[in-house]
């Protein structure tokens, strides 16, 4: 219903809907005396979706603001763009930088699994494509309930179906990611989506409008019914028992269109034609309004009723709140605005003027010449609410961390290993993953040089000189129940770790912090704790936080998900054809053991599975010991032939899985303690082959960077044998650990 801001100063006793959409009594107060008087109707819309959970963080950026405690370098340069914009950018060397972030779209998902995580793929991409870059790959970091309820039967396939139909159609490699499995995901999936992109230095774009009488243009897809509210309201609301109150409509993608905009927008970035660039997605219009404006010179007046529409009947309170996808905001001076809509029309993008940009330092709305937004867009973008929200050590985290797992019943004989070994590798989080990857293209655009199930995954860059980038997303959500501080770490340097092992130097992070509600307060202390961790160890280690994202309320009734902050680390590689694969593929290579193991089993998988049991501290951090070990992987490029680190399953899992890719076998001998060599899940560690006449050299270069290292078999033969322990055939490994997935899932 049209309502003026003539109307709203007039009357201004109106009782509004403003409870229904999200907003809190203060809030619409607070609302109220910005404003002087009431809001709008559309004015009200804005302001629920941008003040909301998703779109303001209000609720944790108190804490993230210690991120920004973290120097702004690293080991190859400044960030040319960091936390604020649409993605963090990085220089990489030789003029070229790259950008990446990973961000949520865990309740759509739920909602609607193929179109939730289609549009996930399809907005993190955009985010990527404002700063300048051309999208070069994806990762999908998923999680799910267990692998036989029924509820994983009907979110995973049409998951896996969204991220891999879009981002194929789109024609990027799907190089990474993670799919695990826990009873804490069970009517809450988790979909994080992650995109990199590279550009040149000069390339860069930000999201602003400055310059008065600078044209605003909105283009690409139209705006339709689909969305509104979508994610921004979705992801800022429990799932009770019977479902939300309200549901929104979870946003309907098309890659092919995105695939247009892509090239469109790459092609007016090449003629110089956009002052300032925004996409839309989370608040869709609210959104890009009031933060081009609020980035910029502070005003923009815009007529509403230009936006193109799917749907003529939508009021104007549903065209600002729609997440319709597929769409970009611009600036762009007058005399570039035909050159900006002549390419637009040559990939047949529809475009049009929709505003300008003004000094009056208000954002200014017109609908069919009525005014019905007149806000300082500040308040609506960067101003709104922010809450210290109670937070608290549960009661029962102590007795979580005093129930450990070296207290249970363990394999002692060489038969039970042996049977512990094909469990855990058969088992969900441990099991071959390829009913899943096979659904992604990897290779497509011929740039990628690792993918899954390697350790990370790795794009050129540049061609003539093979410099390139390679990236890993992690997480443990066990570890992170049991002490988050120390699990947040964890996260971060398994994925540190496995950027390494492919000879890449570890450059920055994005996270995506996944949690419960912050309306509980030991789920705050859980989220403040997470960020202190990550702090401290990005400082310790010297790398940057870039960006990220925050999705709250992950629990449906009271039961929130394990505490789950997705790390994701991009390192630079010199030359990717000097590489270090994941897994050997000759006999005759000597096998060494990086590191240090202790007992350390509380959190692992083998307690998951096994005994169903959650209880401990987690493995010890040591960022020196990881840092040592990644300059060594790094000096070890060209000397070493294999590098797979030690995580999840432990030596056990590392074996396997490097035994399995090329069908080489391997013969090992563990210290007496066979069971806790095999299946701790002790941090710092990596296997690595080097031929039989490089030994002496690994051993050496293991001193010089004081790096624990034991020589501990030998490659070859079809079998993965621990000497005096058990044997088992790769052709019975390979059954095993393959099985499982189309198993449950056909």
């Amino acid at each position: 219903m049209l309502d003026t801001v003539a109307v709203a100063t007039e009357d201004p006793t109106r009782e509004q809907p403003w409870a229904d959409l999200g907003l809190k009594p203060d809030e619409y107060a607070e609302i109220r005396e910005i404003l002087g008087r009431r809001p709008t109707s559309s004015e009200l819309a804005m302001y629920s979706v941008m003040w909301s959970e998703h779109c303001s963080y209000k609720s944790s950026k108190v804490h993230l603001k210690q991120f920004s405690e973290i120097p702004q370098e690293t080991p190859v340069g400044k960030m040319l763009a960091g936390i604020g914009e649409n993605a963090g950018v990085l220089d990489i060397g030789q003029g070229y930088a790259v950008t990446f972030k990973v961000e949520s779209h865990n309740h759509p998902s739920y909602v609607e699994p193929y179109q939730g995580a289609a549009t996930g793929v399809g907005g993190i991409v955009r985010d990527i494509l404002a700063m300048g870059a051309r999208p070069v790959a994806v990762m999908d970091p998923l999680r799910f309930g267990p692998l036989d309820a029924d509820d994983t039967h009907r979110v995973l396939p049409g998951i896996v179906a969204g991220v891999g139909g879009y981002g194929n159609m789109l024609g990027l490699p799907n190089i990474g990611g993670e799919a695990v499995f826990d009873a804490s995901y069970v009517g809450n999936p988790l979909v994080n989506a992650l995109c990199v992109g590279v550009l040149r230095h000069e390339d860069l774009h930000l999201a602003k409008a400055s310059g008065a009488g600078n044209q605003v243009i909105l283009y690409g897809a139209r705006t339709g019914g689909d969305g509104i509210g979508g994610v921004s309201v979705l992801a800022s609301e429990t799932f009770d028992a019977d479902g939300p109150a309200k549901r929104p409509s979870v946003q309907v993608g098309d890659p092919f269109m995105e695939k247009l905009l892509i090239e469109c927008t790459l092609e007016i970035f090449a003629a110089g034609l956009v002052a300032g660039i925004q996409d839309l997605g989370g608040a869709g219009l609210s959104c890009a309004t009031s933060e081009l404006a609020s980035a910029g010179d502070g005003g923009m007046h815009v007529e509403l009723d230009r936006v193109p529409l799917r749907d003529s009947t939508l009021a104007p309170e549903e065209i600002l709140m729609s997440e319709s996808q597929e769409r970009m905001m611009a600036v762009v001076e007058p005399d570039d605005v035909a050159g900006f809509l002549a390419i637009c029309a040559k990939w047949d993008v529809e475009a049009v003027v929709i505003g300008e940009v003004t000094d009056t330092g208000r954002l200014q709305i017109d609908w069919h010449g009525e005014r019905v937004v007149d806000v300082p867009p500040r308040s609506v973008a960067h101003d709104g609410p922010t809450y210290h929200r109670p937070l608290e050590r549960p009661d029962w985290q102590d007795d979580l961390q005093a129930d450990a797992a070296e207290a249970l019943a363990r394999p002692t004989t060489g038969a039970e290993l042996r049977s512990t070994l094909l469990t855990l590798v058969a088992s969900p989080n441990l099991c071959d993953k390829s009913w899943i990857t096979d659904q992604y293209d990897r290779y497509v655009r011929g740039n990628t040089v690792l993918a899954q199930p390697s350790d990370s995954g790795m794009i050129r860059v540049d061609p003539d000189t093979n410099l390139g980038v390679a990236i890993s997303t992690d997480c443990n959500g066990r570890f992170a129940k049991l002490d988050p501080y120390a699990g947040a770490q964890l996260a971060l340097v398994e994925s540190y770790r496995n950027v390494a092992t492919g000879g890449a130097r570890p450059l920055a992070i994005s996270d995506c912090l996944n949690f419960g509600s912050p309306e509980d307060p030991a789920v705050m202390w859980q989220f403040a704790e997470a960020c202190r961790g990550l702090k401290d160890a990005c400082l310790e280690l010297g790398i940057p936080v870039t960006g990220g994202n925050v999705s709250l309320y992950n629990q449906t009734a009271e039961t929130a998900i394990l505490p789950t902050p997705v790390v994701a680390v991009l390192g630079v590689v010199d030359d990717v054809t000097l590489r270090t694969p994941s897994a050997w593929s000759a006999g005759g290579e000597r096998v060494f053991l990086l590191g240090d193991t202790r007992e350390e089993l509380s959190g692992s998988e083998w307690a998951h599975v096994v005994h169903d049991h959650l209880g401990g501290l987690p493995p010890a951090v040591d960022l020196e010991a990881e840092q040592a070990l990644a300059r060594l992987l790094h000096a070890g490029v060209g000397l070493l032939s294999s590098a797979h680190d030690l995580s999840d399953g432990g030596l056990a899992q590392a074996l396997a899985e490097a035994s399995l890719r090329h069908g080489v076998g391997v013969r090992v001998e563990v210290p007496d303690d066979a069971f806790v060599a095999l299946f701790s899940e002790s941090t710092a560690r990596v296997l690595v082959t080097v031929a039989d006449g490089d030994a002496e050299r690994l051993v050496q270069l293991a001193g010089e960077h004081g790096v624990p290292i034991a020589s501990i078999g030998v490659t070859g033969g079809d079998v993965l044998g621990v000497d005096g322990q058990f044997e088992i055939p790769l052709d019975e490994l390979r059954a095993a650990w393959t099985a499982t997935l189309p198993a449950a899932l056909g």
